[in-house]
């Protein structure tokens, strides 16, 4: 299987300042590769790396050493302007909090993340609109987020993160604010995104919702247990 993400040895450090001392080493040699197509979970205790791990493979943060190639594409060394190209062409984000604008429609959150594509307006339209019906909103595209329940939300978020039709899914803790019910419908969502084809990693707290991958991957103080 052709890996969709490769990390070699991935390491982030934070500093605090020039004069406080080495730093705090919070991911430690990570070495992994998730397949394409793959339905992956990240698990681990608070601290253990996971969300800084998944803000490395969304491009929304660099590490401090190790090679990360995402999609066969060395993406270690590139400048801001090329890291946001690539990952608006490659990445959909879904995140607990959802992030919708409040003052935009369901079909205006959707069509936010194509209006740096270059399509045109009316084809952009015609995908959203695909995209909440295949989500079962197809009677709420014109409700603003206030007007939506939680679980609408997050449905919201997933087809936004559809959009540009990416290559890769990435969700931190998405089913986090929803009760068990909407967490399995959501969870049956992301299973037929899988089954299109997309590669997904998900970082989970929730034990039932992490066993509904293909693979769970355990980070326990910044390594790969």
């Amino acid at each position: 299987m052709q890996p969709a993400i490769s990390l070699n040895n991935i390491t982030r450090t934070f500093f605090q300042g020039a004069d406080e001392g080495p730093g705090i080493e919070v991911l430690k040699g990570i070495t992994l590769e998730i397949g394409q197509g793959e339905f992956v979970a990240l698990q681990g205790t608070s601290g253990s790396g996971k969300s800084t791990l998944l803000h490395i493979i969304g491009l929304l943060d660099r590490p401090t050493a190790g090679v990360y190639k995402l999609m066969d594409r060395d993406v270690s060394g590139l400048d801001d302007d090329e890291q946001s190209d690539f990952r608006n062409k490659t990445l959909g984000f879904i995140f607990q909090s959802f992030y919708l604008i409040p003052y935009a429609t369901a079909l205006e959150n959707v069509i936010l993340p194509g209006l740096y594509s270059g399509r045109a307006q009316a084809e952009l339209r015609e995908r959203a609109e695909y995209l909440l019906e295949r989500v079962g909103l197809a009677d709420r595209m014109t409700f603003r987020p206030n007007r939506l329940s939680g679980g609408q939300q997050q449905r919201v978020a997933m087809a936004r993160a559809l959009l540009n039709e990416p290559d890769v899914i990435l969700a931190d803790e998405p089913t986090g604010q929803l009760d068990s019910t909407t967490s399995g419908e959501i969870m049956n969502l992301f299973h037929d995104v899988h089954e299109s084809g997309k590669t997904i990693v998900l970082v989970t707290h929730d034990v039932e919702v992490a066993d509904t991958a293909q693979k769970i991957i355990h980070l326990s103080d910044g390594r790969v247990a």
